[in-house]
């Protein structure tokens, strides 16, 4: 696809960056998107620390993950549609602000209801920065580049929980929680610094409104991709918010060897999206049912063999390498269903995920509240495999299978 002008919101035309300067931009809005998993899911590995400090339960502590969930799905469509006609740069920053706050004011809050107003600020700011800067790639690198430019950007979800989730557990282990909200902080500042220094103007190209959105809901591709994200999200985070009770209680590994089983789970999700990204362009369903079998083989199975410490790691990188490939794949599957609106595209992408995300952590909190980390994990399990049945069972009704496999 060559490069092309396209006529903006404000009818103006603009022009897409250069491709050979556009890498720096593709890493900047990666290093963003990993500030923002990264604080998005840090209360994981800091769930038990934090819920001691204000004497609440884990299944109230997950709180933390359900909250800026709700809230970025529904400021993804909200905001976009707003902002549709400023410049995405200072989009990004702004909401890259509104994270960095939001990561001192849990640092520095007194009470829980403190923490969780941060979380409403994250989720404001994944709603924005997530819809806006997922779908960046095409207009910051050349068309053939594109593929490998998403891999990157999403490259930031393994990578917070690689680098992100251990990193702040052991902070957190070493000089509490806080401190460890105190360096996302001071780290989110960063990034800001190097958006506004590396990204280059970016005029809205196409104006983003709600009835776009919603005349988008009426495709079945689309309806589809909707239905697989659910499934495959609400499995994943329904188990894996809760996998640091499931360690300590089942497994019985101390502070330190989970921190250890969450690298080595984040490292298995750095080779999963790029084995993901690799085939996720011809085929993206394909990929995502893959990775929904994996993760539906892991959590099964931890009760059983999650017992002893070598099952569950050797069960734990294999759910990671699973799940690296998840978002690049939905994300696919989105854009290709909507090619000619992809900010559109990535809002509902972003909307469908982030909500799922937090209706996860919340049913999950509920279940291990009333049972058990070893129940929480069968039932996800079961919802992963249900989404795979219903990609098998629905697929041949498409009007362009798999996501257009075939082009």
């Amino acid at each position: 696809m060559p490069i092309t002008t396209t006529a903006s919101a404000n009818g103006r035309l603009s022009t897409p960056r250069a491709p050979l300067k556009g890498w720096p931009a593709v890493v900047s809005v990666m290093l963003g998107i990993f500030a923002i998993v990264t604080t998005e899911i840090l209360p994981i590995g800091l769930l038990t620390s934090i819920g001691s400090g204000f004497t609440v339960s884990d299944g109230m502590a997950g709180l933390m993950m359900t909250m800026p969930g709700f809230l970025a799905a529904v400021a993804a469509p909200l905001v976009t549609a707003v902002t549709a006609r400023f410049d995405r740069r200072p989009m990004l920053c702004a909401f890259m602000l509104l994270l960095a706050l939001a990561n001192f004011l849990a640092a520095a809050a007194p009470d829980y209801w403190l923490v969780l107003t941060s979380r409403i600020m994250v989720g404001i700011t994944i709603g924005g920065f997530w819809s806006i800067g997922a779908g960046l790639a095409e207009r910051l690198v050349p068309p053939a580049s594109v593929g490998r430019a998403t891999a990157v950007i999403f490259s930031a979800v393994p990578l917070g929980s690689v680098l992100g989730v251990p990193t702040g557990t052991l902070i957190g282990d070493l000089a509490g929680w806080r401190t460890a909200f105190t360096v996302m902080g001071a780290l989110t500042v960063g990034v800001l610094v190097m958006l506004l220094l590396l990204v280059p103007p970016l005029p809205p190209v196409q104006a983003t409104r709600l009835s776009v959105l919603g005349g988008m809901l009426r495709g079945v591709d689309i309806r589809f991709a909707l239905l697989l994200t659910f499934l495959v999200v609400l499995a994943h985070f329904g188990t894996y918010t809760y996998v640091t009770p499931f360690l300590e209680q089942v497994t019985h590994a101390n502070g330190g060897l989970i921190t250890t089983f969450l690298l080595l789970y984040g490292a298995a999700g750095i080779l999963g999206n790029f084995l993901g990204g690799a085939w996720v362009a011809r085929y993206p369903r394909t990929v995502l049912g893959l990775a929904a079998g994996l993760i539906a083989a892991a959590t099964l199975l931890l009760p059983a063999l999650g017992r002893w410490q070598a099952g569950a790691v050797i069960l734990l990188i294999v759910w990671g390498i699973a799940y690296g490939a998840v978002p690049v794949a939905s994300q696919t599957c989105f854009s290709k269903a909507a090619p000619h609106a992809p900010e559109a595209a990535s809002v509902l992408f972003t909307a469908s995920f982030q909500a799922t995300i937090s209706l996860g952590a919340l049913a999950g909190g509920v279940v291990l509240d009333h049972s058990s980390p070893s129940t929480v994990m069968a039932l996800g399990g079961c919802t992963a495999a249900l989404m795979v049945l219903t990609q098998a069972r629905f697929a041949a009704r498409l009007t362009d299978p798999d996501c257009k496999e075939h082009a």
